[in-house]
């Protein structure tokens, strides 16, 4: 091999997935220079598993990264054709936001952002290594021999690294969707010490439309109020598409069980360890034996194709195998397949080899993000690039990283779940996962993060203060509410009663009425000549601030604790095992991990309440 000098840059992102993305553009909107890596400059930005963005918890996600100045919010805006909030039923903390995407307008309306953007390079070419100087990242080469000299690197490799497609006793090397595998990267991050696993994930079948019977389905249509991801998108996204709902059946079910013999999730052939929330279909049938059916969405992969995705039906079983079964299902009896599903597998780093900023706490200045941090999902990737891409850009300007902790955000919550606990299996984020899902909505990500986004410098001081004026009418609302109130009257009452809540029999303040479940916030509005002409996301913010206020103090009670727990350091050099009390697996998991604070080291999974006893003992003898 020749090398030759392709020049120099101050930080190489390896990846142009959904992780790269936002770790090239960060980086490079906050003024480095910056060079983004792909495998094939058609791949930028794709969605092999499935073309939607958003979904429980991960609508959150998206939310939380356009308020901070990320990019995946606006694209998804443009390119999304069906948009529908998840949970309406339930309250607002798990209100999720779900759009199906254009899977190829999103692509081209992210690559051709990249290639706009200033101080950032796209090239196509495989990385095969990552060299160091006294330690730290220095270079980064390419198959083709050519080495830039960089000072830091965001390894961004999604399913590349590594990568193997399983489709029944069909193995090969590859990458998703028919790309290469970036082969020669895992040895290098071993030579560095890095522990590596073996992770994998799954495809369902793409199909011809053409070839479906849709009357035998439930029609899937959009909301008729559509809501943006990005906050700065004025107007409401149109819906333009509609997805479909059918199910398994018990023919379905006895094809797959008569084949498992040939299944390689079965066999051993596949031996990465797969998502618990996104199984295969062999997978939801052997371990769920009872049910008697399984739902399948069938999802436009756009408005310009007529390939639709089989959500719910991921397999690695032989593609004839797949046919048979796909066969079985009502309105897909004669369906074409225009992409068999397969099995991928893949390398990825043990995530608590880093530290909350993503960094490596091996490697100086080499960062994770996506899934060779061990998660999986398009929006977890973003999050993560994103948080990868500042961090590494504000290390080289000399400024304090980016920390967000789980009482601020989503993010934070992902981030010190991987880095603390770590995981194993490929992680998704679920609302469930936070402690504080009543603080942390989708709604309320603008007033949390943009003064962040701002402090960092990816948020406009336009932008910050429409944010400030927004929660300002907020606050000035709920007082109004709280101060006016209403007397009793027949109309009033006659519209209690209609509602299902009691009437009242002296005067009450109107924010009293709003705290009651039946009574929404414009139904105020005969009743009060004095209500403001307020936009629709004030409104919304006046109601959750009223009818949830109890439970909001209590949260961020609950959170104040998280803080001081948070602000006791913990000193780098710490000897956990010269301490008293503690167990010999918390003295392993406390050295392996390395927390930077007690908090985070209370969350250790081995660590016990005693352990952390002990601990604070032995940092108020050290503080002494």
């Amino acid at each position: 091999m020749i090398y030759y000098d392709a020049g120099q840059f101050d930080i190489a992102v390896i990846g142009a997935g959904h992780a790269g993305i936002e770790a090239a553009l960060a980086a490079a909107r906050l003024g480095l220079k910056t060079v983004c890596f792909t495998i094939n400059l058609d791949a930028v930005g794709n969605m092999p598993c499935n073309p939607a963005i958003g979904g429980t918890g991960k609508g959150h996600l998206v939310r939380e990264l356009d308020a901070l100045g990320g990019e995946m919010a606006r694209a998804a805006d443009e390119a999304c054709i069906q948009y529908r909030l998840l949970n309406r039923g339930k309250g607002p903390a798990v209100h999720s936001l779900r759009a199906q995407a254009d899977r190829r307008r999103y692509q081209e309306i992210m690559k051709h952002t990249l290639e706009r953007q200033e101080n950032l390079l796209l090239r196509q070419g495989e990385v095969t290594e990552i060299r160091l100087m006294e330690g730290r990242v220095s270079h980064v080469v390419l198959h083709t021999g050519a080495v830039f000299a960089v000072r830091a690197a965001v390894l961004c490799s999604g399913t590349y690294l590594n990568g193997r497609t399983i489709v029944g006793e069909c193995v090969r090397e590859g990458g998703p969707d028919g790309m290469f595998a970036a082969r020669s990267l895992t040895g290098c991050l071993q030579k560095m010490g890095l522990r590596l696993r073996r992770f994998k994930t799954g495809t369902p079948p793409r199909i011809n439309a053409r070839s479906v019977d849709f009357s035998k389905m439930e029609l899937q249509e959009g909301d008729a109020e559509t809501m943006p991801f990005s906050f700065e998108t004025k107007e409401a996204p149109v819906n333009r598409a509609v997805c479909w709902l059918t199910y398994t059946n018990e023919r379905t079910h006895e094809i797959i069980r008569n084949n498992l013999h040939r299944s390689p999730m079965h066999s051993g052939v596949i031996e990465g360890v797969g998502p618990r929330y996104c199984p295969s279909i062999e997978t939801k049938v052997t371990r769920f034996a009872d049910k008697p059916r399984h739902q399948l969405f069938i999802e436009p992969m756009g408005l310009h194709t007529e390939e639709l995705y089989v959500q719910g039906f991921s397999s690695a079983l032989p593609e004839e195998v797949q046919a048979e079964m796909l066969r079985t299902v009502p309105g897909l009896e004669r369906a074409e397949i225009m992409r068999p599903a397969y099995a991928i597998e893949y390398d990825c780093v043990d995530p608590t080899e880093l530290l909350p900023t993503l960094e490596s706490k091996k490697i100086p200045g080499l960062y994770g993000a996506g899934q060779f941090c061990g998660s999986s999902g398009y929006e977890e990737a973003a999050v993560q690039g994103f948080v990868a891409g500042v961090n590494a850009a504000l290390k080289l300007l000399g400024q304090d990283p980016l920390v967000l902790t789980r009482a601020q955000s989503y993010i934070g919550t992902l981030i010190d779940d991987l880095v603390t606990k770590g995981t194993e299996e490929p992680y998704r984020m679920m609302t469930s996962r936070s402690e504080y899902r009543l603080l942390l909505r989708q709604d309320n990500a603008d007033q949390r993060l943009c003064p962040i986004g701002h402090r960092i410098g990816l948020v406009s001081a336009d932008r910050l203060a429409r944010v400030e004026a927004k929660y300002a009418a907020v606050r000035r609302e709920v007082r109004r509410l709280e101060g006016r109130g209403v007397a009793p009257m027949a109309e009033l009452n006659a519209f209690l009663l209609e509602r299902g809540t009691t009437p009242i029999t002296d005067g009450a303040p109107l924010a009293a009425l709003l705290r009651r479940p039946q009574i929404r916030y414009e139904d105020l509005r005969p009743f009060d000549p004095e209500m403001p002409d307020l936009p629709a996301a004030v409104r919304e913010q006046v109601e959750i601030s009223i009818k949830y206020e109890g439970y909001i103090r209590r949260q961020i009670q609950e959170a104040e604790e998280f803080h001081r727990m948070e602000s006791r350091a913990l000193p780098a050099d710490m000897d956990y095992s010269g301490i008293q009390g503690l167990r010999l697996e918390a003295r392993e998991k406390l050295a392996a991990v390395r927390p930077l604070n007690l908090g985070q080291a209370a969350r250790i999974s081995g660590v016990s309440p005693a352990d952390m006893a002990a601990l604070m003992i032995a940092l108020e003898s050290r503080g002494r």
